[in-house]
């Protein structure tokens, strides 16, 4: 049994006393419980309390489902025909503000992290604990907070940003920041948490040692230089991106798919996870509200992206990425191993949960379709994912992105030949051929053009392309928007604003001077 963070998130009466949005409203608390007056009183206390704050990555419209739809979705790698419109409706670009079902229970979770890591960072410091500890604390309120607002200002744009715990009425009515403004707060929280956390906690003394799954220092360094990287200050991105590379803590697992199984989870390559398990909790499905001790800590992705006649198929791959797989073969002249890994298709010998895909599928239209398989409990050891719980960790980084965003970096910086071999270090992963001379050659654009394509065979259903198109300036570029469209006809809906997701008009209504998105 795996020794992970997840064993240790609880319930704390001080972190339920939360509110879903800014400015929603404040549960009552029980006379009877514990306060923020009276919890905070211990070391122990301190730790329950961040472990608190780690529960919301968890919930429905976090990583159990929905924030991998809001990531993936949009890309021209995926695309959805599923009957429910909140999902639907995120790759069509068609989502409204009538309905917030979907992207407004993250909106809402992403909230709720905020408020228990303000919780931890508004208490924690008066507590009379091992310093060394304290500092692990606050790091990890801080690497979460920054995480939370990260996905916040990403995906919704200007949002409240509450930087403590409410004092008082008004602190319910958060001020609208600008993106900018909400980057300035994501980089200073990352920066804050890369200084405060540890490499690992193999060797720490307190309650957290030798626990996985925590953030750490390599994980805050890297997410700080993605923020660096998307609002395009490359030399400060490929600063941190070569102080993760050089702990030399991490490195390239050999097999790719090891990265998305339950059995090599938190292994060398990974940065950040978050953790799931069918053998911690309870047995109740985690949806949204206040977390209770009956709910269980798994995810509910493998059942909602799972192939027909195993789970409900509301989101695939495209046949554009499908082919774009096929398009470089391996040394040995096989099929990148990476298509294998990622999607379920026909080919000869193709078992789908110990089952032949062409029995499965024959006479029917899914046949000749293509269906995700990058996080499924495929490979046999489930009959199907209609349980609704799969214990697969979700890798929100690993080192392959750390590697391939420090030579985008280098390439803005008109470095593209110091470029070249670390991309060529994730293609001999996947056993393609070493062009590393033909890379160092290229122009910028050339270049820039070729990370595309590594990062859409590498980053598949991990929730990366559509940001990646984005921070590129595609959906600005009249030939670049046709070649989405031609890829993706989903693109066909996109109009300029529909990259940020509406706010929740509920957080409009409740929010005096709060103003909804442009394009909605």
């Amino acid at each position: 049994m795996k020794r992970t963070i997840s064993h240790y998130i609880i319930t704390i009466a001080t972190a339920s006393v939360l509110i879903a949005g800014c400015g929603k409203r404040l549960d009552q608390v029980n006379p009877n419980a514990q306060t923020s007056e009276t919890f905070w009183a211990s070391a122990n206390d301190a730790v329950q309390g961040i472990n608190a704050a780690y529960a919301p990555l968890l919930l429905d419209g976090a990583y159990m489902r929905f924030t991998p739809i809001l990531l993936d979705v949009r890309g021209d790698d995926i695309r959805s025909n599923s009957p429910w419109t909140a999902i639907s409706g995120v790759g069509k670009f068609a989502l409204g503000t009538g309905n917030a079902d979907g992207y407004g229970w993250a909106f809402d979770e992403y909230y709720e992290g905020i408020f228990r890591c303000n919780q931890v960072l508004d208490n924690v410091p008066k507590i009379n604990m091992a310093e060394d500890l304290k500092n692990r604390v606050l790091g990890q309120a801080y690497f979460l907070r920054g995480l939370y607002f990260f996905h916040l200002v990403d995906l919704f744009g200007n949002v409240a940003l509450p930087t403590r715990s409410p004092q008082s009425k008004a602190d319910f009515y958060g001020k609208q920041m600008t993106a900018q403004q909400g980057w300035d707060q994501v980089i200073s929280d990352f920066k804050a948490a890369a200084d405060l956390l540890p490499v690992s906690y193999k060797n720490v003394v307190g309650a957290d040692v030798n626990q996985v799954g925590r953030a750490t220092k390599g994980a805050a360094m890297g997410y700080l230089g993605k923020a660096y990287l998307f609002n395009k200050k490359y030399p400060e991105a490929a600063e941190q991106f070569k102080k993760v590379i050089d702990l030399g803590v991490y490195s390239l697992m050999p097999d790719y798919k090891d990265n998305f199984t339950e059995s090599k989870e938190n292994n060398a390559e990974s940065i950040f996870e978050v953790q799931f398990s069918t053998t911690v909790g309870g047995t109740d499905l985690g949806w949204q509200g206040i977390p209770t001790s009956t709910w269980a800590k798994t995810s509910a992705r493998a059942i909602t992206y799972g192939a027909p006649n195993f789970g409900w198929t509301d989101v695939q791959p495209t046949v554009f990425v499908f082919n774009e797989f096929m398009q470089e073969k391996t040394v040995d002249g096989d099929t990148d191993p990476r298509l294998d890994a990622t999607i379920f298709y026909n080919k000869p010998g193709e078992m789908i949960y110990g089952q032949s895909f062409s029995q499965v599928y024959a006479n029917s239209s899914f046949l000749n379709d293509v269906f995700c398989r990058k996080y499924e409990n495929g490979d046999g050891n489930k009959p199907n994912e209609y349980d609704w719980k799969s214990g697969i960790n979700e890798r929100l980084m690993r080192y392959s992105d750390i590697l391939l965003m420090y030579a985008e970096c280098l390439n803005e910086q008109s470095q593209t030949a110091q470029a070249a071999p670390y991309i060529q270090q994730v293609r001999t992963r996947a056993k393609l051929p070493d062009i590393t001379a033909t890379l160092a050659t290229m122009t910028q654009a050339k270049m820039r053009d070729q990370l595309s394509h590594e990062r859409l065979l590498e980053f598949c259903l991990e929730g990366h392309r559509f940001d990646d198109l984005r921070r590129w300036g595609w959906l600005e570029d009249e030939g670049k928007l046709a070649l989405l469209k031609s890829r993706d006809p989903e693109f066909n809906n996109y109009k300029a604003g529909k990259e940020l997701y509406p706010i929740p008009q509920g957080e409009i209504d409740n929010n005096p001077g709060f103003k909804q998105n442009s394009s909605y």
